[in-house]
């Protein structure tokens, strides 16, 4: 029998999450409200969720903190996370990206939008067929068990950064678009903007210290993952 999606609503509006909850519900998801950063972490420290919808308001902590939170425990660090916010200034899109969501939704969004974007993150769950160990200089990264090293040091690598990573590894010394990382990498970016591969980049080469220099930006054209990069 094929499992029903937990979704966790983390929005102290409760007009806002009812009519959230009420969609899911209609549309074959399991939904779950909290209305607050406690009652949010105690739904997760019980069941986790397959995709956490978490406004960046909240009384108490605020969204903002709790997905940085979350994205660096290794429980939840895979967990997908729709942020939801009346901000709509790019600064805060960055920072709402950079702190470790999936996507960010702008209020107000018609609850048809906010239920392709569900499915379209989880849909980029679904890992990738290729396994094995792809190597390039000292920068090693073995799809099988999820780790990266430089020399013989282990890289902390976001889940979204090891796929873009991985995928760039196995194609180097090409020049990739935003669009076309987003088409290979995240599976569907027809609701993702492209300012999104730039965050990721730039989180993947903190990420990989001072391998990171191996990731070029091609100005106006995208991406290459090169092992001589030009200093």
């Amino acid at each position: 029998m094929k499992s029903v999606p937990r979704i966790l609503i983390v929005e102290d509006e409760a007009p806002i999450a009812e009519l959230i909850a009420v969609n899911l519900r209609h549309n074959g998801f399991q939904p779950v409200w909290a209305i607050d950063a406690v009652t949010a972490q105690r739904e997760l420290d019980e069941v986790l969720p397959d995709v956490i919808l978490l406004d960046w308001m909240l009384p108490g902590e605020s969204g903002l903190t709790l997905a940085k939170r979350w994205r660096s425990a290794s429980r939840t660090k895979s967990v997908p996370i729709l942020m939801l916010t009346a901000r709509v200034d790019e600064a805060d899109r960055v920072a709402g990206l950079d702190a470790g969501a999936d996507d960010y939704i702008v209020k107000p969004f018609s609850p048809r939008e906010l239920l392709a974007r569900i499915r379209a993150v989880l849909r980029r769950r679904v890992p990738e067929a290729s396994g094995g160990t792809v190597k390039m200089g000292e920068l090693v990264l073995d799809a099988d068990t999820h780790r990266v090293s430089h020399g013989d040091k282990p890289l902390k690598v976001g889940p979204t950064e090891f796929k873009l990573l991985h995928y760039l590894m196995r194609h180097p010394e090409r020049v990739h678009s935003r669009g076309a990382l987003l088409d290979k990498v995240w599976g569907d970016h027809v609701y993702i903007e492209e300012r999104t591969v730039d965050v990721h980049v730039k989180r993947l080469r903190e990420s990989l210290g001072p391998a990171g220099q191996m990731i070029e930006t091609v100005r106006g054209a995208g991406y290459r993952f090169t092992s001589t990069p030009s200093v």
